[in-house]
């Protein structure tokens, strides 16, 4: 099971770096066609969706890495038994906040689907299609939020922590600039 998790977190690390790969390609295929005189019609809209992609689709990734703000500058400072239930507090009510948010976000592109609703940009494609990136990444930042509150409650370090753990180790302060 470890092993389909990490690899879903970097599956899904991996889409949001293809969409910024993605959007540069687009930006500089629509220089390039401005200099020819020529137009690319629906290049902000596509922009746009691939950007909110990258962003959502990045979540899990990056939580799991230890590159989310957290509340890791107030439990840090506590002794080791508050520290762990503070810990175990603070991912529970992440879990329940994402997972309502799942619900919310999954629901908001359920009646996006259920009401035909079309974007409104140059590209009329049914607004669904985009709005399943958001889903999607938030749904994959439920699982890896739910799959650190269990590594804790079982008394294991959560993936977040061992990677900052292991920054701070080769010396490479970058994330506290």
């Amino acid at each position: 099971m470890r092993r389909f998790l990490d690899r879903l977190y970097a599956a899904s690390g991996a889409l949001a770096a293809v969409c910024l790969a993605l959007i540069a390609l687009v930006m500089l295929l629509q220089a390039g066609m401005r200099e020819l005189g020529l137009l690319f019609r629906g290049a902000d809209d596509i922009v746009a969706w691939l950007c909110a992609a990258s962003a959502f689709l990045a979540l899990a990734h990056t939580f799991r890495r230890g590159e989310l703000v957290r509340v890791g500058l107030v439990i840090e400072r506590l002794p080791t038994r508050p520290r762990r239930a503070a810990a175990l507090a603070a991912l529970g009510l992440t879990v329940l906040f994402v997972g309502y948010m799942v619900y919310a976000v999954f629901r908001f592109v359920y009646q996006s689907w259920l009401f035909d609703e079309e974007a409104q940009g140059l590209i009329a494609i049914p607004i669904w299609i985009p709005q399943l990136s958001f889903a999607v990444g938030a749904l994959v930042l439920f699982i890896a939020v739910l799959d650190e509150f269990v590594v804790l409650v079982r008394g294991g370090k959560p993936a977040y922590q061992a990677a900052e753990e292991a920054r701070a180790a080769s010396k490479d302060f970058s994330e506290s600039l």
